[in-house]
């Protein structure tokens, strides 16, 4: 049993005649982290950058935060240390010309490595163990449309105009164009396919198009209906999942859900079936066999591949879903209306809510934190006054990022009513021992 859950897994039983204790104390942990978080209890910590400037675009890693704004600064956070102050990764000294910089429009951040493109086609690269000088740097001519960075290696992507451009870091340590690839069209989302040996493979979307591009072999489609444009796009290490548009006209060519295999190039499964569009998908974060996607008919539904129905579906956001992110058991989804809502999927409930003023661009936990970022549409906000037309932004149009932590238990005796504190292993006589917040977890 102890092994099956996944602690001690590298040793022998027998030299660990404890474990019986390991397996209680880290079952009661994982009790006490599910009702911190279904109540709501533990830390929120707003990551401020106060320079004045718009939040342009956020990204995340293992709790480390890598934030970007219309000034050109990249700021990190490490949100796992209280006394760490993370650097601003500033561009090389000497280089910045007079007049504004150029705004960071995407950043991005895996284990060792951050990454920004700048809008006028500038791509930086930073190694986190050697602080704020960049390691590695390039330039596209247009444009900047989309990034990627590999989750495991040290490979960046890029799409300018019709070029997509992949840099990757050699066994020397030295960095070098891996592949260059044209394609006709626009690309609107790229990503780099994880746990790949060998050359990097990306899957790029454009307009109606999903390819799939490997280095040094022309670009491959993988999907193309006329007049269908893709929505949104995700990968894992063997598919790719992607919500297409129906032609209004067709009852039966509504908006769908399409799940390729990477190794085949062939579609899985179709999943899903309505009016909205999808705005977004999440495969790679999701348990084996289930994706998760948001919509712009409001609701969010998760699916069993090995099924086509959904096998929950929740109705949230007033103006579309914009972020999802879901476990075994919850589901996590930010609104363009600047909601944050957490749910239980097996009850179908909303558990809690938080509410800020922009579009929710990021949602990302993991089993005791949870980050979120609301980036604002407009990057130049004009003030009703004449006098907030001045160098900083109002506090309200920034943007903000929250770190949540719920594996602190302080707060707990102020925060819930002692009638929903107890639970249902005590030996206590009666005294009204209901969990109201979700009954029937405890027994």
């Amino acid at each position: 049993l102890c092994q099956q859950e996944g602690y001690l897994p590298d040793s022998q039983i027998s030299d660990f005649p404890c474990w019986k204790g390991t397996l209680r104390e880290c079952r009661e942990k994982e009790q006490v982290l599910r009702t911190n978080w279904k109540n709501r209890i533990g830390n929120v910590s707003q990551l401020q950058y106060d320079l004045g400037k718009v939040l342009c675009d956020v990204h995340s890693c293992d709790g480390v935060v890598i934030a970007g704004y219309t000034s050109g600064d990249v700021k990190l956070w490490d949100t796992r240390t209280w006394d760490y102050t993370a650097p601003v990764l500033e561009p090389e000294r000497g280089s910045t010309e007079p007049g504004p910089r150029p705004q960071a429009s995407f950043v991005r951040i895996n284990s060792s490595l951050a990454v920004a493109a700048y809008e006028g086609g500038l791509i930086k690269v930073w190694s986190l163990m050697l602080g704020s000088e960049p390691i590695h740097h390039y330039q596209h001519n247009q444009k900047i449309q989309a990034l990627a960075l590999s989750t495991d290696r040290a490979a960046v992507a890029t799409a300018s105009a019709f070029q997509v451009r992949v840099e990757a870091a050699n066994d020397m340590g030295y960095w070098e164009t891996i592949a260059e690839v044209e394609i006709q069209k626009l690309v609107q989302s790229l990503c780099l396919v994880p746990c790949v040996v060998g050359r990097p493979v990306m899957v790029a979307s454009a307009e109606e198009d999903v390819y799939l591009l490997k280095a040094g072999e022309p670009a491959k489609v993988l999907h193309s209906v006329y007049g269908q444009p893709v929505t949104c796009l995700d990968v894992s290490a063997s598919e790719v999942a992607f919500g297409v548009k129906g032609f209004g006209w067709l009852i039966n060519e509504t908006n769908k859900i399409l799940l390729y295999s990477l190794e085949t190039g062939q579609c899985v499964t179709q999943l899903g079936s309505s009016l909205g569009d999808f705005t977004c998908v999440n495969l790679r974060d999701s348990p084996p066999f289930m994706v998760v996607a948001g919509n712009k008919d409001r609701r969010v539904r998760v699916f069993d591949v090995r099924k086509s129905k959904p096998a929950c579906s929740v109705y949230g956001h007033q103006l579309g879903v914009s972020a999802v992110q879901m476990d075994d058991w919850k589901i996590v989804t930010g609104g363009e209306e600047g909601l944050v809502c957490v749910w239980d999927q097996r009850m179908g409930t909303k558990l809690w809510e938080m509410h800020a003023r922009h579009p929710v661009r990021h949602v990302w936990f993991n089993a005791h934190s949870l980050i979120t970022a609301n980036v604002p549409d407009e990057k130049v906000p004009r003030g009703a006054c004449i006098t907030d037309d001045d160098l900083t932004a109002h506090r309200r149009h920034r943007g903000i990022i929250y770190a949540y932590t719920f594996s602190v238990d302080h707060m707990a005796a102020e925060s819930v009513l002692p009638i929903c504190r107890s639970s249902y292993n005590e030996t206590t006589g009666y005294n009204y021992n209901i969990g109201l917040a979700v009954p029937y977890d405890d027994i």
